[in-house]
């Protein structure tokens, strides 16, 4: 979790240009370049050295809650892989019943849950609309929206990143932030940041704006 967290913060400072953990433009702008960058944005980043964790998560490093929690990441992980086999050999009560809730449960959910958010960092960094003004090239791309509960609205939380929710404009569905909602009017979360008309309109991009700057092909 808090590799992840280090991540993240990374990637907002260095936004698609040197530095950026995870650009699918880190290689350059040509048809090849950008086809190495989406697979290193969606996958291949994965392999690489974190961000550190002094540098960019200290908060986390001093939160029980945080630090206690990411000790337990393996467990888990082994609770989400091996409940559902254990849910299933016992409503079927049969091997086949165990494989079978492997299989979907376990295997099938696992990678299409990863595989959905890792599009955020390979297509929502290229394709998508930007009515929002950000230095760097994340976009809006509606048909993730509701596979990512609202993260593909991914424009507004490189213009803004603070703000809990990502889709604030009309008819953009974003159910995290319903979520967030839920959790704060409970007494779980706070200091939550929420979108007003003033800040959305300080931030709405005009057609005026240079593209952000992105790296040539070597």
């Amino acid at each position: 979790m808090i590799a992840w967290v280090a991540d993240h913060r990374k990637h907002h400072q260095f936004a698609d240009a040197p530095g950026d953990p995870h650009s699918p433009w880190k290689f350059g702008t040509s048809p090849w370049a950008l086809t190495r960058g989406m697979l290193h944005a969606h996958l291949g980043w994965l392999f690489h050295e974190h961000a550190p964790f002094v540098r960019y998560a200290p908060d986390l490093l001093r939160d029980p809650v945080a630090m206690r929690a990411s000790r337990a990441y393996w467990k888990l992980v082994a609770v989400s892989v091996l409940l559902p086999p254990l849910l299933g050999g016992i409503l079927i009560w049969s091997w086949a019943g165990a494989l079978s809730a492997f299989f979907w449960g376990s295997l099938v959910r696992t990678a299409l849950v990863h595989h959905v958010e890792w599009s955020i960092n390979s297509i929502c960094h290229i394709a998508g609309e930007r009515p929002f003004h950000s230095r760097d090239r994340s976009g809006n791309v509606s048909w993730l929206a509701l596979l990512t509960f609202g993260d593909a609205w991914h424009n507004l939380h490189h213009a803004d990143p603070t703000l809990a929710r990502h889709g604030a404009l009309r008819g953009q569905i974003d159910i995290a932030a319903r979520i967030i909602r839920w959790c704060e009017l409970a007494g779980w979360v706070w200091d939550v940041h929420w979108p007003d008309t003033t800040r959305l309109e300080r931030r709405k991009a005009h057609h005026s704006q240079r593209e952000p700057h992105l790296p040539t092909t070597p």
